[in-house]
């Protein structure tokens, strides 16, 4: 199995009948949203701020050497520089149609079935059949007006950092929402699941594997029954620091008519959750 720190194996045993495929299926849940809120931010960063190839592929290399620390966070900062054999940015040329093998929709599906507001990754499985309609989006961009985006008035180093924090924040509001929906799904089928297990064999040899896992560790290390991450200390406390950072990108994007549907969805959910 894969290890933690060339020490911890990264494998445990999950809990009766099919306890492990479900966590599986939840981890590609929560893969398509890390994904979805990924590419919402390249968005944001190539169309808003215009920034070159090369200084995405700086900015997330020196996000990943801090809270951003992940596999995809360090893949994407490669894919930004890979270059095919005529020497053009192979990112420029990717068509813009994405496929999906089902994990993430059936993570959804149970969602509904277990009463779960899981707006993350459903947005991101959403976002996925709306790329699919690519010449409905191609006609559709003849006939239906946004906004002009014009010189943006704000200062460039202060947005990147809002981004950085509203990625962040966004990331641990879909796991939250991810963990939330296990312990619904661990009452319901009487699996007694340990989710501190769990983020422990998250933590490397999968898609999601990243440095924050251990702080999910860490809040289900003190207490199993949590209800949601964003009540525990940590989390709490990113997010009553970043929030302002999440509206802002958010209000932004929807001023300049550009679509973040998980970035959305994360600052509705937990406006919505801290609603008395």
């Amino acid at each position: 199995a894969a290890k933690i720190n060339d020490q911890e194996s990264c494998v445990d045993y999950v809990g009766p009948d099919g306890a492990g495929h479900y966590v599986k299926m939840v981890h590609n849940g929560i893969e398509y949203s890390d994904m979805q809120l990924i590419s919402e931010t390249y968005f944001l960063l190539k169309n808003m701020l215009l920034m070159s190839n090369e200084e995405l592929a700086d900015t997330f290399e020196n996000w990943n050497e801090g809270e951003l620390n992940s596999y995809l966070i360090s893949i994407t900062k490669e894919i930004f520089k890979k270059k095919d054999s005529s020497g053009k940015y192979l990112i420029d040329l990717i068509l813009d149609h994405a496929d999906n093998k089902g994990t993430g929709k059936w993570t959804s599906k149970s969602a509904l079935d277990l009463d779960e507001p899981l707006s993350l990754i459903t947005e991101s499985v959403f976002s996925r059949y709306l790329s699919a309609l690519k010449e409905q989006r191609v006609y559709a961009s003849k006939v239906l007006f946004g906004p002009e985006i014009n010189k943006l008035s704000i200062d460039k180093k202060d947005f990147i950092e809002k981004i950085r924090k509203a990625l962040y924040l966004g990331k641990i509001i879909s796991y939250a929402q991810g963990f939330s929906q296990l312990k619904a799904a661990s009452k319901k089928y009487e699996w007694n699941l340990s989710y501190k297990k769990i983020a422990k064999i998250f933590r490397a040899g999968c898609i999601i594997r990243a440095n924050f896992l251990q702080k999910i560790t860490d809040a289900y290390t003190e207490k199993n029954d949590i209800n949601n991450l964003l009540l525990t200390p940590y989390f709490k406390n990113i997010a009553n620091e970043y929030q302002h950072a999440l509206r802002s990108v958010v209000s932004y994007a929807v001023i300049y008519g550009m679509p973040i549907p998980t970035f959305s969805a994360a600052i509705a959910y937990y406006d919505s959750y801290r609603t008395a």
